[in-house]
């Protein structure tokens, strides 16, 4: 069996890494590029048209609350749209505007400040949900998942793509996925390696099963 950190050299590590953000820094901008992508990401639509239109928020200098609430709507659209976006350009123009507007308000535009005030993974989960429609359980499980082991509060349900590419992969027997989360992540620790490392053994899981199931689908139903 190959063992998980080999799994993560030829499959890639955090989405974030591969962005060129390092989540563990101490600059709390760091995460709110992340949140931004995790917000991109969690929309119907394809991973290279999200990535593209992260790329083109960067380039544009749009990456941070303050950024995208100066850039307003009809900015953002504009930015969505030259990514590729155009499906949900209005949609996630308006959802940015609102969601940065309540992060100024409540954290003063600080995520690090959000987690610091969560009492637990739960709360952590809701806070985020709270700052706006249209920030549920897809969005808050994709920033979170990179985030664990980095926050002390991120703790979100392992993603079915990740359990279920870890179960053709062997790392969990059939029938043995109750606590799924918890046997992967001491597979992952008696291989010797870092708590912190364990987000870019999930993600590596989830680009598995991203291509599992794209595979899937291309198959001629009989």
């Amino acid at each position: 069996m190959v063992t998980p950190a080999q799994w993560v050299a030829s499959h890639g590590g955090r989405y974030a890494s591969a962005l060129g953000i390092d989540l563990a820094s101490p600059d709390a901008g760091k995460r709110f590029k992340w949140f931004l992508a995790a917000v991109l990401y969690g929309a119907r639509i394809s991973e290279t048209l999200a990535t593209r239109t992260w790329r083109t928020f960067r380039d544009r200098g749009v990456l941070t609350p303050q950024g995208i609430v100066q850039t307003g709507r009809e900015g953002l659209v504009a930015i969505l749209d030259a990514g590729g976006y155009v499906r949900y350009d209005y949609k996630t123009a308006t959802k940015l505007l609102d969601v940065c507007t309540a992060l100024l308000r409540d954290y003063r535009g600080d995520l690090d400040a959000l987690h610091a005030a969560a009492a637990d993974p739960h709360d952590l989960e809701t806070r985020l949900k709270a700052l706006g429609k249209g920030i549920g359980d897809t969005t808050v499980g994709i920033f979170l998942r990179e985030l664990r082991g980095i926050w002390a509060q991120a703790n979100p349900p392992l993603s079915p793509l990740a359990r279920a590419a870890a179960r053709e992969m062997g790392y969990l027997r059939s029938g043995a996925e109750r606590h799924a989360l918890e046997r992967l992540q001491r597979l992952w620790a008696r291989a010797g390696e870092p708590a912190r490392g364990f987000g870019d053994f999930e993600a590596a899981l989830v680009r598995e099963g991203l291509r599992r199931r794209r595979q899937a689908a291309r198959q001629p139903r009989t």
